[in-house]
Order: C-alpha cells, then structure tokens, then sequence
C-alpha cells in the first residue's frame, strides 16, 4: 500500500541574512587523526558557549577513510559569524592551522541567504563541493579572505593577514 508523502519547507522570512557554512578537516597524513580527534572538544566546547548568531550546528562524517569530518553550521548573518571567527578561541586556531595543517587539510564553503558565496581549501589534495566546476584559483590579495570574496558590505581584516601568513 503506498504511503502519502508528508511535504514541508521552512518559512525563511524572519532570516534575511542567514548564513549557512559547510566546513571540513581531512586527514592527509597519520599524524592527521590526532589534529582531527583533537579539535573534537574544542569545538564542542566553543559550540556550548552559544556564541551569538549561531543559530544551529550539526556535525558531520564525510568519510571513515580517509577520516573526513566537519560540520554545517547555520547563522544569524556573515557580521555575527565573522565576529566569532575573529574573536578567541576560533583566531588561535585558524592563526595555528595556517603556520602549521598538522597533517591535514581544511575546507569551508559559505551560502548567504541575501547574495554571495565564498570558499577555500587549503591543503586539501582532491577537489569537493565548487572546486570540482569553477576555477581553483590561490587565496591571495582580494581572495585572501572570506568576507572579501564573499563581497560582504564590512569586510574587515582576516584572522590573519596575508602578510603575516607568508612573510613570517
């Protein structure tokens, strides 16, 4: 006996500037699953002090082997989510990543509910999500950042500057 389909959407309406954000970490090598298992409860942590704007987080397993893991996170708007990802504990993190991946490989694509799309992918060795149809390009001068190739209103300063990055 077939079963009716019970259909249903969401009203978005009183989210105008949601922001929705797929992130990743992959292990590229051994010394990976350490990095991996490590930031589990960081995040958890950081996940619990309900920063504000961020409306909900859901962890995700890409694949067991090799170990990918991440999560989608729902916000408020890009000023809240860029507020908290430039404020502790999230700055240390990023700031320690970029000087050292710890073997391995982050990504994060970004969908904003009133226009724009961003992404990167460093030291992730397979293209995912965009990298797999638009041009890979490098994250340098105005692809640098997330808010700048979001084209957000106010962008700001990244968690760590270009310069800093590559000349320290």
């Amino acid at each position: 006996m077939p079963t009716k389909v019970l259909r249903r959407t969401v009203d978005l309406s009183a989210f105008p500037n949601l922001v929705v954000i797929y992130l990743g970490m992959r292990v590229n090598r051994l010394t990976g699953l350490k990095t991996v298992f490590g930031f589990g409860p960081m995040i958890s942590a950081s996940v619990a002090a309900k920063p504000d704007g961020l409306l909900l987080h859901e962890p995700i397993i890409y694949s067991l082997f090799p170990m990918h893991a991440g999560m989608r996170q729902y916000w408020r708007d890009m000023e809240s989510m860029l507020v908290w990802s430039r404020s502790d504990p999230h700055r240390q993190w990023w700031q320690s990543f970029l000087k050292d991946s710890g073997g391995t490989g982050f990504w994060h694509e970004t969908y904003i509910r009133n226009g724009g799309m961003e992404a990167v992918y460093d030291d992730i060795p397979q293209p995912i999500g965009f990298a797999h149809f638009a041009p890979v390009v490098e994250a340098r001068g105005p692809m640098f950042g997330a808010a700048h190739r979001a084209k957000t209103p106010d962008a700001g300063a990244p968690v760590i500057s270009e310069k800093e990055l590559y000349e320290s």
